[in-house]
């Protein structure tokens, strides 16, 4: 059998299997196995099977994911999302649509300190829903607006996917993280601009606004700012390395919630375990995807997707809009983290022959994996809304989700046109 027949097949099983709903780290390396023995042999792919999941667990560069994980679940558990939509009402709530607009700065600034946009979502649907409902907003600007603003917490550092994609390739996952910041910051603005424009006259009025509350509110984000700004502000000026500072800021947040007394010995015990299963389940998806990696490169498949994509002549652009129309088509049948996974492998060395940055392209890569996780028929922080608030129907919230879909797609046009939007802030970098 010859090895692009056998690539088919096992691309065939693959995608089988997720339509089984087979868990895809579980699926990626029962095929990858399966195909390395039909090309090589059975007692070569068990070896591989051995050797592969205890060089993973125990790779340095890879303990980061398990400190940032924990970090987002002791920032949820010690109640800093609750304070950063309280913080964002006061300062926003003054204005029409006020309190959306508040749920995108909380989301932002929870997305900081936890790095999962499937975490935000969830911790802010349990938030900021119950208000908006209360204050009369529409249910599909309230869960758009939430599902939208999740999707921050995959781009704005910390970010677990953007540190697996500089995982997958070798890229300094410190430079990610700065790269990630502006277009962080366009996001929120432009997902701002998106509740006044496309929702504004259907959106209450907003609150009285008093400074002095304004400003004592502020008290209660002080940690949230203090621990982003110690991680980014480490990292870009070469203080720590990301796996440094993702240790340190997981302690330092620990430290705050104790002795704020938002911290129990039991919430703390049970952080430790939700960050446990967590970080288990992205682990569990890298050696099944690392396992598969090798399944690629014996059958060669991504050099002759390269070479077959280079021979159509569309150009580097043409390319490269070929690339992330595939992704966010695949992003209606898998959630983020598998598309980064399972894809970049196979796309990364057609984007270096292309001559594409790889920081830049990692970035742009996240935000259209976003477009995946608020687009039918997925939807993975649609669906996490929706398992929490069960009377509200998938069919409104992708509704509401529309206007910040628009605006992400502008946002990747204005990227992929103008490159220093990422480059610029990490080549400042010491």
């Amino acid at each position: 059998m010859s090895g692009d027949l056998i690539a088919i097949l096992g691309f065939a099983a693959l995608f089988a299997m997720m339509i089984l709903r087979v868990p895809i780290g579980i699926a990626m390396g029962l095929v990858g196995v399966g195909g390395f023995a039909a090309v090589v042999g059975w007692k070569p792919a068990l070896n591989l099977l051995a050797q592969s999941p205890i060089r993973t667990v125990t790779d340095f560069n890879l303990t980061l994911i398990p400190f940032f994980v924990l970090m987002g679940v002791l920032a949820t558990n010690s109640g800093m999302s609750r304070e950063l939509f309280r913080t964002g009402r006061h300062w926003f709530g003054f204005m029409r649509g006020g309190m959306a607009i508040s749920t995108v700065g909380a989301c932002a600034g929870f997305a900081a300190i936890c790095g999962s946009s499937v975490a935000t979502a969830a911790t802010m649907t349990k938030i900021a829903l119950p208000e908006m409902k209360q204050a009369g907003y529409p249910d599909e600007v309230s869960t758009g607006v939430i599902a939208a603003g999740g999707t921050l917490g995959i781009l704005i550092p910390p970010s677990v996917v953007l540190a697996v994609y500089g995982y997958i390739t070798e890229q300094d996952v410190g430079v990610l993280f700065i790269a990630g910041i502006v277009p962080g910051l366009l996001a929120i603005l432009m997902y701002m601009l998106s509740v006044r424009f496309a929702y504004g006259r259907r959106l209450p009025a907003g609150e009285p606004f008093r400074l002095g509350e304004a400003i004592r509110s502020l008290s209660g984000v002080w940690a949230v700012m203090l621990l982003f700004i110690l991680i980014i502000g480490s990292i870009y000026f070469g203080f720590t390395t990301a796996t440094e500072a993702a240790a340190v800021g997981s302690f330092l947040t620990a430290l705050i919630g104790i002795l704020r007394g938002k911290l129990s010995a039991r919430l703390l015990l049970d952080s430790l375990v939700e960050a446990l299963r967590t970080s288990v389940a992205i682990y569990t998806i890298l050696i099944g995807a690392i396992i598969f990696g090798y399944f690629l490169a014996i059958t060669q498949s991504p050099q002759k997707i390269t070479a077959w994509l280079v021979a159509l002549d569309l150009g580097a652009y043409g390319t490269l809009a070929l690339i992330l129309l595939f992704f966010v088509l695949m992003g209606c049948i898998l959630d983020a983290m598998a598309m980064i996974i399972l894809l970049v492998p196979i796309v990364f060395p057609i984007v270096t022959q292309l001559g594409f940055d790889p920081i830049w392209f990692g970035v742009i890569i996240v935000m259209t994996v976003e477009l995946g996780l608020i687009t039918p028929p997925v939807g993975m922080n649609v669906f996490v809304i929706n398992s929490i608030a069960r009377d509200i129907s998938l069919t409104k919230i992708f509704k509401g989700v529309l206007p910040f879909v628009g605006a992400d797609i502008l946002r990747l046009v204005l990227l992929v046109a103008f490159p220093a939007l990422v480059l610029w802030l990490p080549q400042t970098m010491q």
